[in-house]
């Protein structure tokens, strides 16, 4: 079995280092039945990873074709704020290189298994990889994950046949111990827990077996449209109608986001009291999900695929001609919009 563990910029050792050791173990114990190459998309060269720039060589190019296993790791940077040095700005740049293209590719192939150590599934997801597929990421991430399309699981490890995918920093002896026992044995992933002193923990999720009992109710609020004209105070009326068509027309705005300024020309339109809207970005079109206006403020869902692939949240508020608000993806930070009406 050759198993391919990628590097990036700004990796995270134990992400990568953990499983390369549990491999390496398990390659004993099967007398020499194992490869375990570390590579990057780009070819053999050093790869500093984020914990104080360590060096670590990569001896060759990350290949699908060839790898039964590729593992990929996540990023290790500073987990507040939205600086170059950021968790989401080393993964968002990992995500514009080659790796994307051939993970999208490994994706596809059915003989491959994919596993990913803490942010590396979010890694895959900001390239669009992983929409619709379970999988888990470090807890900070899991808004964000789902803000990619995929269907965050709050386990240790999640089991989505040929995609595995480990929890937090710690979890990649966890999730590599668990894939030498699905690929190699029991035998084999005990005697690798032998050697390191390790019990690997929690309960492995998949796809099968009953269904949690629902006991979530589906509450909802009285919308504004079923307010009695009573319930208005004087003059109240005018005021709302006077905003109805606070946000319409087009508007040039700039989203300043951890990759750079991504400029977006908005189209907002009311017609009958309903207000729709579409958000262009170079050929791209989109259109709002759910614009709700609240006075002066509007917000809606939209999905981008530039830089990287998200659900993103907007808010924004206007005054006069100039726009001002935030675009955010689960927990990653808030990017700042501003905007004027062309």
């Amino acid at each position: 079995m050759y198993i391919q563990i990628v590097l990036f910029d700004g990796f995270d050792l134990l992400d990568a280092i953990a499983p390369y050791e549990v491999f390496c173990a398990a390659n004993m114990y099967t007398g020499g039945d194992l490869k375990v190459e570390l590579v990057t998309a780009e070819g053999a060269r050093l790869v500093a990873s984020g914990i104080n720039g360590l060096q670590i060589p990569a001896s060759g190019m990350l290949d699908p074709s060839i790898a039964d296993l590729i593992v990929v790791p996540g990023a290790s940077g500073a987990v507040l704020g939205d600086g170059e040095d950021s968790v989401p700005a080393i993964l968002g740049r990992a995500a514009q290189t080659k790796l994307t293209d051939l993970m999208r590719e490994a994706m596809q192939l059915g003989d491959l298994t994919v596993v990913t150590v803490c942010g590396g599934s979010l890694l895959l997801a900001l390239g669009g990889l992983l929409e619709g597929r379970h999988a888990v990421t470090n807890h900070l991430g899991m808004d964000a994950l789902g803000a990619t399309g995929a269907i965050p699981i709050a386990a240790r490890i999640v089991d989505d046949g040929n995609l595995v995918t480990g929890g937090g920093v710690t979890s990649g002896l966890d999730v590599a111990i668990y894939v030498v026992e699905r690929q190699l044995g029991p035998r084999i992933a005990h005697a690798v827990e032998s050697l390191f002193e390790f019990e690997r923990r929690g309960t492995v999720w998949r796809n099968k077996g009953l269904p949690l009992a629902s006991e979530a109710m589906n509450l909802e609020a009285p919308s504004a449209e079923h307010r009695s004209d009573e319930s208005l105070r004087p003059g109240q009326a005018q005021e709302e109608a006077a905003l109805d068509f606070l946000f319409d027309g087009r508007w040039s705005t700039v989203i300043a986001t951890p990759l750079g300024k991504m400029p977006v020309i908005l189209s907002i339109e009311t017609s009958n009291g309903q207000i729709t809207g579409e958000a262009q970005q170079g050929s791209e079109v989109t259109a709002f999900q759910d614009p709700v206006r609240m006075g002066n403020q509007l917000s809606w869902s939209q999905r981008v695929t530039k830089p990287m692939r998200l659900n993103l949240k907007f808010e924004v508020t206007v005054e006069g001609d100039r726009m001002t608000g935030t675009a955010k993806a689960g927990l990653l930070p808030a990017s700042r919009l501003v905007g004027e009406r062309l």
